[in-house]
Order: structure tokens, then sequence, then C-alpha cells
């Protein structure tokens, strides 16, 4: 099984748990994952959409079309709002500040840092993209 992540929402109705180790942890700078943030980037964790185990509450979707041109799905908590998780294709993310335990993270690469704002610095050594990758 290897890795189990825990996560939910700010009301504490969704309750989730990935099993596996993530793919990688992607800090997005686009429009719209400020926009979904209510700050300067998105964090998303990338899973395999079979280790994503819904354990309690359930989960409301829709679609936005995403900077590259792709459309994304969206998952969140009906009941407070809090985004779960994006699914793009096969792809799947977790919204990163959704699990229990962050102290882990540390993103892999940043992505659309043509929208960075540009008191955001990135740290020596993480890759970046100007768009999506």
């Amino acid at each position: 099984m290897g890795r189990v992540i825990d996560g939910g929402c700010q009301c504490g109705r969704v309750k989730y748990r990935v099993e596996g180790e993530p793919f990688g942890l992607a800090v997005c700078h686009c429009t719209e994952c400020q926009r979904q943030s209510g700050s300067a980037f998105g964090m998303s964790l990338a899973v395999a959409p079979a280790a994503f185990k819904l354990r309690s509450g359930a989960l409301k979707t829709f679609e936005v079309k995403c900077d590259s041109g792709r459309m994304k799905m969206c998952a969140f908590c009906p009941e407070c709002g809090t985004r779960i998780y994006h699914q793009t294709g096969n792809g799947m993310s977790i919204k990163a500040g959704t699990l229990d335990d962050t102290s882990w993270l540390k993103p892999d690469a940043h992505y659309w840092t043509m929208r960075k704002q540009s008191w955001v610095v990135v740290p020596d050594g993480v890759a970046q993209f100007s768009d999506d990758g």
C-alpha cells in the first residue's frame, strides 16, 4: 500500500484518504489557481485517481477551462466550498492545503510563472515553467 495520506474540508464533513506515493507537488501561478485559492498560487499534489478514497461526506463538481485550454473537473465540499481535488483527463491532483499533515510538502516545480505575482520568490533549484510545461 505504501504511504497513507488523510485530508478533508474546512467544515469536516468531507474526509478522504490517498493510498500510495504521490507523483509530485506542483505550484501553479495561473489566474484560475489564483482565483480558486484566493491567494498568489495553488498547490496540487498529483496522485493516481485510483488511490483517492472518499471516506465521508459527498462532493459536488463543476468544470472550468484552464489557461492551457484543457477542461478541468473541480470537486469541492458542497457545505463549506473547500476545493478537494482537480481532474484533467487521466490525471488527478489533490489540493495540498486540504491534507491533515502538510509538514512534509516540498514543491517539485512552479508552473505558469509568467502569471506569478512579482513578490513571489521561487527557491533556487526548483524547476520553473512559464506556461503549463
